[in-house]
């Protein structure tokens, strides 16, 4: 691991290296906010703490996952992988610090600004997608590519739920998100997951073509998720329920042909599988709260905690390495990481059904999410604020 260097001229050095890539700076804040955020709502759920929160605080709890943790691993993800699809200049210094800048005006207002105008912490926390979604979206109308219009769309649909959710404190529209973030771990976890699997797959000289990727199959599974969200906020029980079980027959399929098990022993590659597995777990679990009684909270940690929790440490593994050329070799304690944020999700869905006591389960599970996230933060800091070391910008 490269530790951050101590003087005061190489400490500003690796601030500005932060700011010189969207990936750097949002991938170490949300990995932050992951080890502070969980630990705090369970602190503050169970009376040890009261923060003088904005919103009450089950809803705090929903939106900093959502719209916080979430929408930066989205802003470092997107916004890096756009300027390599597009091949445009990526937003760095001054401009990328002005984004994360409303980004962490929103975590902060939304955990002290209790006393504050409503319309103040609301517009804070509403900027940011649209300026994310602006950033992309001049890049994909610029280079003319159709393709990423469907990311930008979901993103768009994924602002629409965030606005119902802070003016209406509604959380119909956490669970349209929630669906919204799966539909954006099948466009992009359905474009990296199967194509890394091939390339890894090729270079080991193995069959890489038994990776099998349908694109009317990928578009049909986004659709239907689509669907489901606009299903579930209008409150049809039953045509939910039967879209969410489409939805993850869908998404099944395309796992079976994506060949998981063939990368079993690279575990860069078996988290973004063993994550995406989630997806069609959580939209059963979502079918069975609707048609069975089963809990509400077990499919929303199955798609928080699993699918978007898992794959996001899955990706950014992968992409904190990539992008500042270094070999894709994990560095120690990241498989105990995967191992850890995995069982975090178990855990949290098994404590929903009550097999697992709430407050163990509950306790049990946030502290292998903590454990998860701090071994990323401490194997990656260095890596995401010193520079590239092939040489070469970024």
């Amino acid at each position: 691991m490269q530790s951050i260097p101590a003087s005061p001229e190489r400490a500003s050095a690796s601030v500005s290296q932060l700011f010189s890539y969207p990936f750097r700076i949002f991938f170490l804040s949300m990995t932050v906010l992951a080890i502070v955020a969980i630990p705090l709502w369970v602190l503050e759920v169970t009376g040890t703490v009261r923060l003088p929160l904005a919103m009450p605080g089950l809803f705090w709890h929903q939106h900093e996952m959502l719209f916080g943790f979430l929408s930066a691993a989205i802003a470092g993800f997107l916004l890096t992988a756009v300027c390599v699809w597009t091949q445009t200049d990526r937003t760095h210094g001054a401009l990328l610090a002005g984004l994360w800048g409303v980004w962490l005006a929103g975590r902060l207002l939304l955990a002290f600004g209790g006393n504050l105008p409503e319309w103040l912490v609301q517009g804070v926390n509403l900027a940011f997608l649209p300026l994310v979604m602006i950033d992309a979206g001049w890049r994909v109308w610029k280079a003319r590519q159709k393709r990423q219009v469907m990311i930008l769309v979901v993103l768009g649909l994924l602002w629409l739920m965030q606005i119902g959710f802070v003016t209406r404190l509604d959380m119909s529209f956490s669970y349209g998100a929630l669906i919204m973030a799966m539909a954006l771990i099948s466009i992009i976890g359905g474009r990296i997951t199967p194509a890394f699997s091939a390339g890894w797959l090729r270079q080991r000289g193995d069959n890489a073509e038994a990776v099998k990727m349908i694109p009317a199959l990928d578009m049909a599974a986004v659709f239907s998720m689509i669907l489901l969200m606009a299903s579930l906020i209008t409150g049809w029980q039953t045509v939910t329920a039967m879209l969410a079980v489409v939805a993850a027959v869908l998404m099944l399929v395309r796992l079976a042909n994506w060949k998981g098990w063939l990368v079993r022993s690279e575990p860069l590659l078996w988290i973004l599988h063993l994550s995406i597995l989630w997806v069609p777990v959580a939209l059963l679990l979502l079918a069975g709260s609707l048609l069975a009684g089963w809990p509400s909270n077990a499919w929303t940690h199955a798609a928080g905690t699993g699918a978007v929790g898992c794959l996001i440490l899955g990706v950014i593994a992968r992409v904190s390495l990539g992008h500042t050329g270094r070999p894709l070799v994990l560095p120690k304690g990241m498989v105990l990481a995967f191992v850890a944020v995995q069982l975090a999700a178990v855990i949290r869905v098994v404590t929903a059904f009550d097999v697992i006591p709430w407050h163990p389960g509950i306790g049990t599970s946030t502290a292998l999410w903590v454990i998860a996230y701090l071994i990323f933060l401490v194997r990656y800091t260095g890596v995401l604020a010193s520079p590239r070391a092939d040489g070469r910008e970024g």
